[in-house]
């Protein structure tokens, strides 16, 4: 029996095609005027990379309010001293960086690099999958939202969008850039140049055959496939280049450092997406050294990497780090601590204003705390995401309220100057 076009792609899109199609059949549909353009020709320029931290990360051993007393008693085994024998890394004096990040600490120095405490979603939930997918729709609270903020972010930006103009690394498309706009995935690290299902000649022929058509599924993989033969070309092209025959590292700091030059070599690309995985830390957590302090050791040194390998390119750049829940102020009886509340997000790029802890911070004491257990959400994550689009990105009121539906009323954090 013959299968349904539309079912026979969604069948092959479950088992690998996914991580090769543009998704959304409208990825050609213009942007905003010309005129826009013409009034900021930089704007194209303008790049936005959003790592997730799945799993939740701890971030009171990120930045670490060791000026506070009750963060010592509530942490016995876990809490980061304060003493810079043991590594501390001292932001304001009331706040320090988790010894591990000792990569990204020149950009804090250097005033790029910004923290916003006490940050996060206003919806209580404490399923990974559910606040995952609110931050990723830019929805707290509603879990039909159809699309991912990033792919409405797309939508608004001005001219006409290029094949790679959207990057997901790795091999599924995420929530966030799900929608009726084009974008584009890759692999990157150990194995970025292993070939796909899709690459073998007789796969390739059959799909050629099959989508040769002008009707909008066979535009879409055309789509695809030259998006990922660009791609693919790129990255062989800085592999030959840079590897000199030894093998690549694993681990993050390669996958940043080809990510810095997959977007130096294609100027197209403006919005990334990325997320490592490993931070949900119930049981033996540790402090300086230990599980975390690995994680943590892994994400600045390939930070590191990726603001390096930018170059002059960072100073169009925004990176936003950021964790669907932080994590119980208190450790727990196995050395961790459980699902929690308000966390540090991350804003770093060349305009801006770093050196600065931004947002409210409530404080640590039990009334204070979300439920008396928890740092409290007093920044609404989406109000320092829509103050870089703003500010970074150039959107109007209007560009934003199609981003995100409601604009959260919390104070936006002054993250430029």
């Amino acid at each position: 029996m013959d299968m349904d076009r539309r079912q026979f792609l969604k069948y092959l899109a479950s088992i690998f095609v996914v991580s090769l199609f543009p998704l959304g059949l409208d990825g050609w549909a213009a942007g905003l005027d010309d005129q826009i353009l013409q009034t900021n020709p930089d704007l194209k320029k303008k790049k936005l990379i959003v790592l997730f931290q799945r799993g939740a990360v701890d971030g009171l051993s990120v930045v670490v309010p060791h000026g506070d007393g009750r963060y010592y008693d509530a942490r016995p085994t876990i809490a980061i001293p304060s003493d810079s024998q043991a590594g501390m890394l001292d932001l304001n004096g009331y706040f320090g960086l988790h010894p591990a990040l000792n990569a990204v600490f020149p950009l804090w120095q250097n005033k790029t690099l910004s923290f916003v405490h006490a940050c996060g979603s206003p919806d209580p939930t404490r399923s990974h999958f559910d606040a995952q997918n609110f931050m990723e729709c830019g929805t707290p609270g509603n879990p039909s939202t159809p699309d991912g903020w990033m792919n409405r972010l797309l939508s608004v930006l001005p001219g006409a969008h290029a094949p790679t103009q959207a990057l997901s690394i790795g091999p599924i498309l995420p929530r966030i850039f799900q929608g009726r706009m084009s974008v584009s995935n890759t692999v990157l690290g150990k194995n970025e140049d292993h070939p796909m299902a899709i690459d073998r000649p007789m796969v390739e022929r059959a799909f050629d055959m099959l989508y040769k058509g002008d009707d909008p599924l066979s535009q879409a993989y055309m789509q695809g496939q030259q998006a990922r033969k660009q791609l693919m070309s790129d990255l062989q092209k800085h592999m030959e280049m840079a590897s000199q025959g030894a093998p690549s590292p694993n681990g993050f700091s390669d996958s940043a450092t080809r990510l810095a030059q997959l977007i130096n070599a294609d100027q197209n690309i403006q919005l990334v997406f990325l997320d490592l995985g490993g931070w949900d830390t119930h049981v033996n957590q540790g402090a300086v050294k230990g599980q975390l302090a690995g994680h943590l050791s892994g994400l600045g040194n390939g930070l590191s990497a990726l603001v390096n390998g930018l170059g002059n390119a960072y100073n169009d750049t925004v990176i936003i780090v950021m964790s669907e829940f932080g994590r119980t102020f208190k450790e727990n009886g196995d050395g961790g601590t459980d699902h929690g509340h308000g966390n540090a997000m991350w804003v770093m790029g060349g305009s801006v204003k770093g050196g600065v802890i931004q947002g409210h911070w409530p404080g640590l004491d039990s009334d204070s705390l979300y439920e008396q257990r928890d740092l409290d959400v007093t920044t609404d994550f989406r109000s320092v995401i829509a103050e870089v689009l703003k500010q970074h990105m150039l959107l109007s009121d209007d560009q934003l309220s199609t981003v995100f539906p409601m604009i959260p009323q919390t104070p936006s954090p002054l993250l430029f100057m």
